[in-house]
């Protein structure tokens, strides 16, 4: 059984530094995107980053300069930094994996975590 599991969230102040952290388990995604995606109250759910390898990552333009992926395939495990947060950041953070198609897209996703809480006060 496949299982992504998010963890890092909480509460920071505005221009304060978070890392998210999803473990994965039951299956390796060497050969697959992993996306990190966030969705505030009433939005859709809207990607930020997917990475493949350091040669093959995106980012929306929200969060260029300010966040970054990564990934160690020895512990299955993707990452999410976060610097310079703003109260607009603010949302519940999800990693997915096993894409086909748009890495852009969440329907591309098969697996999904169940998202941890991002809290950035002004």
């Amino acid at each position: 059984q496949v299982q992504l599991v998010e963890s890092g969230g909480g509460l920071v102040q505005s221009g304060a530094s978070l890392r998210l952290s999803c473990a994965a388990s039951g299956r390796t995604f060497s050969s697959d995107f992993m996306g990190w995606f966030r969705q505030a109250p009433g939005k859709e759910r809207e990607f930020i980053a997917s990475t493949l390898n350091s040669a093959n990552t995106y980012y929306t333009d929200s969060v260029k300069g300010r966040f970054t992926v990564s990934r160690d395939i020895a512990k299955n495990t993707m990452y999410l930094q976060m610097n310079s947060l703003k109260p607009e950041d603010t949302a519940v953070y999800y990693c997915a994996a096993g894409a086909s198609g748009s890495v852009y897209s969440p329907r591309a996703y098969k697996y999904w975590g169940q998202g941890t809480q991002v809290t950035i006060s002004s």
